[in-house]
């Protein structure tokens, strides 16, 4: 899948990867995607929540290896 922008926050645990998430998010423009990897297994509910609250649209999450990865597009 095409993105704009990877963030690594792959060994943080909750709330780190929303939080950085939510500040690359902040520095792109609207219609980009972001794509996002993690190790948190509560990432998957979090991401979900996350992009319930804010708007923006979690397009996929994958897991594979015990690294989470979410793509999500800002609104």
């Amino acid at each position: 899948m095409h993105c704009d922008r990877e963030l690594d926050v792959k060994g943080l645990k909750c709330p780190l990867p929303i939080l950085r998430t939510k500040k690359a998010l902040s520095e792109m423009s609207s219609g980009d995607v972001l794509h996002v990897l993690a190790t948190d297994p509560g990432s998957v509910k979090d991401f979900q929540a996350f992009a319930k609250q804010t708007g923006n649209e979690l397009l996929s999450n994958a897991e594979g290896n015990q690294v989470f990865e979410f793509y999500l597009k800002r609104k």
